[in-house]
């Protein structure tokens, strides 16, 4: 093989890469022989020039060979896994799984930190107090068998390659690529044991994907790729041009997700939940249309299936349950600040990246690998796009620690609202499905509008959120 900068170059001005390059820097960089600064350099070189179908198809084969492939075979039915490209405050897996798992779908899910602007699963199940997902791997399977359903994030053995890469996307600023999102993706679905998979592909300010072009573009190269793997994917282009239901922070999200098991929650984390979830029962052969999937779904949340399968999952991975019952357990900020609205009008529009960011600085997530995350801070939105306010009235709480530090994050986050004299157009929640074809097909995305949600559960009620019902010790 020719010495690495001469392939990184070659990479960089817009040539391709040999399977066997391609494996050996991927493997070589598993190993940690391969050093972080060349590898950040050839990725950022494919951010610019991209991979072609044959150059993906060795990367993610390089990267599911660094490490095993966990054999789920002892598991009746199809294992069936969800992924999300990420987005502020989508807390939906911590919802979706143990729900899909009640409904007789077992659910392998392996997730992720937070990767730039947006959070990370794995974060927020670790703001349960004493819940690991730095499981092995045998306990990983004893785990899906016995409950149906188990979170953890990549350990030494699965997809090793794609832990170490992921880690150095996140603080090069080379997040932002279809291949190497799509890489990224399967090879942990492959690893993990799972049979299929269902897609949330976000789009708007608040996503990696900022355009529904780009959108489509990665879900059609997952579809493809997934296929190809013999992994059947379906996904759903989402809206992500404002948070997503009223959270944005570890542990204030993960109460939120425990509020839709309880029946609640605001109504469009709820319906993604349910749109998602009916997917993921299609594919594994519980429901034989939407309809039968969402009415499963909501069964398991009516019955308390749902919420009783994560009280053992949180059990199973160490985590107290109780805290499910009393979110008095949870992590807790010190202090709380209210943004204001500074004039009456229509919340025309919510810079959701920026918020994301301000959150990063916040304490909630990482500006670089080894940054610490603190579980208890965050943003409590009252109010969100298309809502109507008056002068004064709370738009957001912000859940703190330092006041100094929080002080320029308070007033950045109320300039990224702004307010104006007319409502602004509805945007759908789901945008589009992408069939096996790779081409938007199947039935229709169901197309709901769901205007001042965050202030409403899925009943229609206003309800406020549950830090604010429930003492908080």
């Amino acid at each position: 093989m020719l010495p690495l900068p001469q392939i990184i170059r070659r990479k960089r001005d817009g040539g391709r890469l040999t399977p066997d390059e391609i494996s050996t820097i991927v493997l070589g960089f598993a190993r940690g022989e391969v050093p972080d600064y060349q590898m950040s350099a050839l990725l950022m070189a494919i951010v610019f020039r991209g991979l072609d179908t044959d150059e993906l198809r060795a990367w993610l084969d390089a990267m599911v060979r660094s490490g095993t492939v966990v054999d789920l075979s002892h598991v009746p039915g199809v294992k069936v896994d969800k992924h999300s490209t990420g987005g502020v405050g989508d807390k939906v897996s911590l919802c979706l799984a143990p729900l899909v798992a009640a409904c007789g779908v077992p659910v392998p899910m392996m997730s992720g930190r937070g990767l730039g602007h947006t959070g990370g699963t794995l974060d927020k199940l670790e703001a349960i107090p004493g819940f690991r997902t730095d499981l092995p791997v045998d306990r990983f399977r004893e785990i899906v068998a016995s409950c149906g359903v188990a979170m953890v994030g990549q350990t030494a053995d699965l997809a090793p390659a794609d832990r170490r890469i992921y880690a150095l996307r996140d603080v090069t600023g080379t997040v932002e690529s279809v291949p190497l999102i799509t890489a990224s993706i399967l090879s942990k679905k492959v690893a993990e044991g799972a049979d299929a998979l269902v897609l949330d592909v976000k789009v708007g300010d608040g996503a990696f994907m900022k355009t529904i072009d780009d959108a489509r573009r990665l879900a059609r190269t997952l579809v493809a790729a997934a296929h190809a793997y013999g992994k059947p994917l379906t996904a759903l282009l989402t809206r992500m041009d404002r948070p997503l239901g009223r959270a944005a922070g570890n542990a204030l999200e993960t109460i939120e997700a425990i509020e839709v098991l309880r029946g609640g929650g605001p109504a469009d984390l709820v319906e993604l939940t349910l749109a998602l979830g009916a997917e993921m029962l299609q594919l594994g052969g519980r429901a034989a249309g939407e309809a039968e999937g969402r009415a499963r779904l909501r069964a398991a949340i009516a019955d308390g299936s749902g919420l009783e399968r994560f009280r053992r999952m949180v059990e199973a991975q160490g985590g107290d349950p109780r805290a499910l019952d009393d979110v008095g357990r949870f992590p807790r900020a010190a202090r709380r600040t209210v943004v204001r609205a500074a004039r009456g009008g229509w919340i025309t529009r919510i810079a959701c990246e920026a918020v994301g960011w301000l959150n990063v600085e916040l304490g909630a997530g990482r500006r670089a690998a080894g940054d610490r995350v603190d579980p208890a801070v965050g943003f409590e939105f009252e109010r969100n796009v298309g809502d109507r306010v008056e002068r004064g009235e709370p738009l957001v709480v912000v859940h703190h620690r330092d006041e100094p530090a929080a002080a320029d994050v308070v007033r950045r986050l109320g300039e990224a609202i702004a307010i104006g004299d007319e409502p602004p157009p509805d945007v759908p929640l789901v945008l589009e499905r992408i069939d096996r074809s790779g081409d938007p097909g199947g039935r229709p995305a169901r197309a709901t509008h769901l205007r001042s949600s965050r202030r409403r559960d899925s009943a229609g009620r206003r309800t406020p959120p549950p830090w604010r019902r429930r003492r908080v010790g």
